[in-house]
């Protein structure tokens, strides 16, 4: 092995890979794989699968969890933000750079390009629900745990009820785990999976979920948090989950309201990036700070970019109070921060937690539950609000076809939907 890197370097190895990993989560574990383990030797493959493993486990972003685990384990927690500020820095910039621009374009809702986006979310979260419910629900019973998921939150729709249906889904999963989905994702004490360069397991048929491929884990290094230090992280992470909407309440600070918001999400969100979306719309978009329009606008715009979706939080941060480049800052640290606190708090347990079989069965339910959440958030306010006239309908169709196809990557598919929606919209 080289020596460790310093944490310039892994600032700045970050950095470009924030301004070049385009595809989403599983293309970005490939980047991830090609910079850290093959190219730079700076971790091997067995550490990397155990860490793609518990960044898949936990909720929030798991691309940017991974990275960050990385880093953990090469320079400590210090190595880990370095990591996610560099990989983060880039679409972040360009996505509050977005949000700025068109508060200062002044009308621009009826755009042709605008309702161009909006037909591009169509086609992205509609790709997503049907690759993520391939992927996490393989078997009937899994199916039907998502469409009970989906009729629920159309039944109820709050957010708290998107909340409620994801941990009904995780104990579903657990009081069922000999029969859900145990023989088809694997038993515990398997193998450590790695990421495979284009996101498919070596050998096996199609693609692999977590883009990774079997081997057995090798030696753990010394640099990762330790046991007292993930703890610490693990308090402050619930700390702040109950303690904030109490101050929230007794402050009424629009700042903090808004820290609040999004740190809510972002600990909550399991399933990918893309599930996202109906957690957010409704903490922004349900209280009228934001319109539908210029909501799934920027969801469009931040699938043109590369880096993690959830960099869509500095566009609505600068959108919403505060606004600009620090309510940007205060949106985008709220929502990596509880993924972050998990990841480090977790780590130092993680090899004693993933052999045991009531996680991973509660994981398989809970992932089932996101597929139904996302399934619902696709049908309204995604196609509600972008497919409004028969041309949109067909742009969408056509949207959808690119993307299927696999030959057209998801950053032309939105841009040339912008461009067809300004002549044809």
């Amino acid at each position: 092995m080289p020596p460790r890197p310093s944490l310039a370097q892994l600032f700045l190895v970050a950095l470009r890979l924030g301004c070049i990993s385009f595809g989403g989560p599983v293309a970005h574990l490939g980047y991830y794989r090609k910079e850290y383990v093959e190219r730079r030797r700076w971790i091997d493959d067995a550490h990397f699968a155990d860490l793609v493993a518990l960044c898949q486990f936990l909720p929030g972003p798991s691309s940017s969890q991974t990275g960050f685990a990385i880093g953990c384990q090469l320079r400590g927690l210090a190595g880990g933000l370095a990591v996610w500020l560099g990989f983060t820095l880039p679409s972040a910039i360009l996505m509050t750079a977005f949000a700025l621009g068109l508060a200062s374009s002044g009308h621009f809702e009826a755009a042709g390009w605008m309702r161009g986006l909006k037909v591009a979310a169509v086609a992205v979260v509609g790709s997503a629900v049907w690759t993520m419910g391939r992927s996490l629900c393989p078997d009937w019973s899994r199916r039907v745990l998502a469409l009970a998921a989906a009729a629920l939150v159309f039944w109820v729709p709050r957010a708290w009820t998107q909340i409620a249906v994801i941990g009904a889904g995780a104990l579903v999963g657990l009081s069922l785990r000999g029969n859900v989905g145990a023989e088809s994702d694997g038993a515990p004490g398997a193998k450590r999976r790695v990421v495979a360069g284009d996101g498919r397991p070596e050998g096996g048929p199609g693609p692999d979920p977590t883009g990774v491929r079997e081997i057995t884990r090798g030696a753990q290094p010394d640099c990762a948090p330790t046991k007292g230090t993930g703890m610490a992280c693990l308090l402050l992470f619930g700390g702040l989950l109950l303690g904030l909407p109490a101050v929230v309440r007794i402050t009424n600070f629009p700042a903090l309201d808004a820290f609040d918001r999004f740190y809510r999400v972002g600990a909550l969100v399991f399933g990918g990036g893309h599930v996202v979306l109906p957690l957010l719309e409704h903490e922004v978009v349900a209280p009228g700070w934001l319109t539908h329009d210029r909501f799934l606008a920027g969801y469009g715009a931040a699938q043109a970019l590369p880096g993690p979706l959830f960099t869509l939080s500095a566009y609505l941060g600068a959108s919403i109070a505060p606004g600009g480049w620090s309510g940007a800052a205060v949106a985008l640290v709220a929502i990596f921060l509880p993924g972050l606190l998990l990841t480090a708090g977790v780590l130092p347990f993680w090899h004693e937690v993933r052999a045991q079989a009531g996680p991973q069965a509660a994981l398989r339910g809970a992932n089932a539950a996101v597929v139904g959440v996302l399934l619902a958030a696709f049908y309204d306010p995604v196609c509600t609000a972008a497919l409004t006239s028969g041309r949109a309908t067909g742009l969408a169709v056509a949207a959808l076809l690119a993307l299927g196809s696999g030959r057209v990557p998801v950053w032309a598919v939105v841009f040339g939907s912008a461009l067809a929606g300004a002549w044809l919209l």
